[in-house]
């Protein structure tokens, strides 16, 4: 009986073994499938620097300033100016009208403070200047136009649009700050339309567009109508500029007239305590923000930084010779020359010279970075996000977002008189182990999404930590406002006659 039931039971799949067999066979198969569709459509091993990519949002996001400045304009044109309440002024502005609006700054900071306790910590609040188009959008529109020729060179070789780009940073931030709440991403700023509400001031004015592409005694005089039309505003007098911004990335912009608005909070390449470029008392850590250079290289990715074969061991091609604090770079060319595993070439503008660049940190361990004309070098965040580490050579440098990003972790940090010694810098990278190195080009991976503008602005991008380095300085704004009001307004309170035109009644001390 066992034995009949044991061979019935063994017949019985027999007649079954076919189709499932089949059923298996054809499960691997898709599955295969399904693993060779999803490698085939994966990202790059070597780039990831796409002008589109989808955010989780589902917005397309754009890291090409031309692209993103392309669509930026075609967009523009079937928007209305009128289509966002604004209450710019844009008439003569009285004293009446700056204490009024005082009062009702007053009024909203009273309610924030003794109302909700959560609205204290709500996002920084900023209006957005609507100022005519000859600021704004007519020199993007002559960026736009122009951006193809490429015979516009500075004096010393470098393509004038390329420095615009670099320089960019007044566009990343305005094209995200009027961008529809709706399509933006970052959540710790917002833009308010009365000013009364506001904690910030926006300048949207082009300074570097307007320096390159305008010549020059236009410039200067577009320059000075820009000064008037901001110091004409009511917040303007209200705080003589203590809690307005005004991006001035490239340290030649706007420089005829930007002594006249030195209160105001400027977004820097950096501090250049040189004092080459920027005038004692102009530019303080207290009060300005250092941003990035917008990198001229593509993205590596984890396998492009850490997998690849780097075979040098000390890269830098770019300018050698440099003015004031970027001298550094001639004594470290009669030093290096010559070393084992150590390139150093002369740049050259154009395709030519960014391809020679990247494909030359992809394949190096270190970059050497040692100041330019000013102590910084867009160099630096070329080295950052092609995966190559860093080796700064710059004694004055200030570094953007350092109170929130450790840069001790991605890059080495060298002084100038250990580097310019026989034979000191390239033993000291020799002696860097190759755990250290692998830890430093993973943290690179992690650290590259801080230093690529994009839009829309991505958090923990460059604009998102724009405006978390200002909410670190705004208390400290706001008691420098405070306190300039006290002065002024105890002043006017003890002579209230027309202090201007002493009389034989009421004689001015």
């Amino acid at each position: 009986m066992a034995g009949r039931h044991h061979s019935s039971a063994s017949a019985a799949p027999k007649s079954q073994r076919s189709p499932l067999l089949l059923f298996t066979l054809s499960l691997i198969f898709l599955c295969i499938l399904f693993y060779i569709f999803a490698s085939s459509s994966s990202p790059s091993s070597t780039t990831l620097r796409p002008s589109t990519i989808h955010a989780a949002s589902n917005s397309v996001v754009d890291y090409s300033f031309v692209s993103s400045l392309d669509n930026f304009l075609i967009n523009s044109k079937s928007k209305s100016s009128s289509t966002v309440p604004d209450d710019t002024v844009r008439g003569d502005v009285t004293e009446h009208d700056v204490k009024m609006l005082d009062d009702l700054i007053s009024q909203v900071e009273e309610k924030r403070i003794f109302g909700d306790e959560n609205s204290f910590y709500s996002p920084v609040r900023v209006y957005v200047y609507d100022m005519p188009s000859k600021f704004t959008y007519d020199l993007l529109w002559l960026f736009q136009s122009t951006y193809r020729d490429t015979t516009n060179l500075t004096s010393n070789g470098s393509p004038v649009h390329r420095l615009i780009e670099q320089h960019s940073i007044d566009y990343w931030l305005w094209a995200d700050l009027i961008a529809p709440e709706s399509q933006r991403l970052l959540k710790n700023v917002v833009r308010v339309n009365k000013q009364e509400e506001a904690d910030l001031f926006y300048i949207p004015f082009f300074t570097t567009i307007s320096f390159f592409l305008m010549e020059k005694q236009q410039c200067k005089a577009l320059y000075r109508e820009a000064l008037k039309w901001v110091m004409d505003q009511p917040a303007w007098k209200r705080s003589e500029g203590r809690d307005h911004i005004l991006p001035v990335h490239h340290p030649w912009s706007f420089k005829s007239v930007r002594k006249f608005m030195k209160n105001a909070i400027w977004l820097l390449p950096d501090m250049d305590s040189t004092g080459n470029w920027y005038k004692p008392g102009q530019v303080y850590l207290e009060k300005d923000v250092i941003l990035p250079y917008v990198a001229n290289v593509d993205l590596c990715d984890s396998k492009c930084s850490i997998d690849s074969k780097r075979t040098t061991l000390l890269f830098f091609r770019g300018r050698l010779k440099r003015n004031a604090g970027g001298k550094i770079r001639a004594k470290l060319v009669t030093e290096l020359n010559g070393a084992k595993d150590v390139i150093i070439e002369e740049g050259t503008a154009g395709k030519e010279g960014k391809a020679a660049a990247q494909i030359g940190m992809r394949k190096s361990i270190f970059c050497l970075n040692p100041a330019g004309d000013t102590p910084s070098s867009a160099r630096l965040f070329d080295a950052i996000v092609s995966g190559c580490i860093p080796v700064i050579v710059s004694d004055e440098l200030e570094l953007p977002f350092e109170g929130i990003l450790d840069y001790r972790k991605i890059a080495v940090f060298v002084s100038s008189s250990d580097a310019v010694q026989p034979g000191w810098l390239v033993s000291f990278l020799r002696s860097i182990s190759p755990t250290q190195i692998r830890e430093k080009q993973m943290n690179l991976v992690k650290y590259s999404r801080h230093f690529l503008y994009s839009h829309p602005a991505l958090p923990m991008g460059p604009e998102d930590l724009v405006w978390r380095m200002i909410a670190g300085k705004l208390v400290n704004i706001k008691l420098h406002l405070r306190r300039s009001q006290r002065v002024v307004k105890e002043s006017r309170s003890v002579c209230t006659c027309d202090c201007r035109r002493p009389n034989s009644t009421n004689p001015i001390p």
